[in-house]
């Protein structure tokens, strides 16, 4: 994997000391901040919410600063605002996925008590797997036909989103699930906090492993839209990776601070469309008409705007019916 700012020969240092402080941090997390199991409050989950986003924004203000000493004031604002973008544009595309997890947790019947464990390991999962599809999209958008490819398939996922109906889970048709539940017998008692529980010399699987493993699954799918959607936004692996991780860090604390509230939200969905089809449009039409690259910060104010308006028209004009939102 080589970037043309930061190749990944030359800053293989940066990707493994950026990874081990995210694990070490989570760590910390588990370990000491929630070591003990309890139900995240609104204040606690907004606290963590902006500790999240404190830390995105510092390392952004550090890259900037790096690339400005490094290529200079042009080249450092112009990585500033992509990682930023690209940072705003994950988020809201994650908003959708945060919906998706409290429709499983209502499925499955899962105790507060026990959702921050299963988002912990949730988002440890997403986090190599976003490695994965960063790593496969440097390869393959070397290739001019492969980002027009991309960008068609964002817009057509947009316009597939935005004409869909309410969104359903069907979790027990899962291939993920019917393979666990044949290979082990799932313990009927939700609030057991182990993955596996040993009876009678027989290894059963809990139900909260049903749910981390659905999760994963789901997460795979969105990562196929946002990781494509950031390769619009910049070129450069690193960026990419690290506004990426940075994103997904802050799912689990924002999910705890809207789960009550995503209902009010219902023509978010319509503005995260719009944002899959600009960033489809830029990827495959807009850079190419712009001598390669749309400006940045148009991009970003778009972006912002999109995500601003869907959410204040949803709170101006309430839904007339709450959606339902268990399968």
């Amino acid at each position: 994997m080589t970037g043309h700012l930061f190749p990944f020969l030359d800053y293989w240092w940066f990707y493994a000391a950026f990874t081990g402080f995210v694990v070490g941090f989570l760590v910390l997390d588990l370990g000491v901040f929630h070591r003990k199991a309890h139900v995240i409050g609104f204040r606690e989950a907004w606290a963590w919410t902006a500790v999240w986003a404190a830390l995105a924004l510092l390392f952004c203000l550090g890259l900037y600063k790096y690339a400005v000493w490094n290529f200079g004031a042009t080249t450092g604002k112009q990585i500033g605002v992509e990682f930023l973008t690209g940072y705003v544009v994950e988020w809201s595309l994650s908003l959708d996925n945060m919906f998706v997890f409290l429709l499983v947790f209502r499925y499955f019947g899962t105790p507060a008590l026990l959702q921050h464990r299963i988002l912990f390991y949730g988002i440890l999962g997403a986090l190599f797997f976003r490695g994965v599809f960063v790593v496969l999209g440097a390869e393959l958008l070397q290739y001019g036909w492969v980002v027009i490819l991309f960008g068609i398939f964002l817009i057509l996922t947009g316009i597939k989103m935005m004409f869909s109906a309410e969104r359903q889970i069907q979790p027990e048709q899962s291939f993920i699930v019917r393979g666990l539940r044949r290979l082990f017998p799932v313990a009927a008692d939700s609030e057991l906090p182990r993955f596996f529980w040993r009876r009678n010399e027989k290894l059963y699987a809990t139900p909260i492993l049903l749910v981390l493993a659905f999760i994963e699954a789901t997460d795979i799918l969105f990562a196929v839209d946002s990781v494509p959607a950031i390769f619009a936004i910049t070129r450069e692996p690193l960026v990419v990776y690290t506004s990426n991780v940075f994103a997904v860090l802050g799912l689990r604390a924002m999910y705890f601070l809207l789960a009550g509230a995503f209902a009010r939200f219902h023509l978010l969905r319509y503005g995260l469309a719009l944002i899959l089809i600009f960033v489809g449009l830029k990827m495959s039409w807009l850079n190419p008409a712009w001598q390669g690259h749309f400006p940045g910060l148009i991009f970003l104010a778009v972006i912002v705007g999109v995500l601003t308006a869907s959410i204040g028209l949803s709170l101006v004009f309430p839904a007339s019916r709450t959606p339902k939102a268990a399968g």
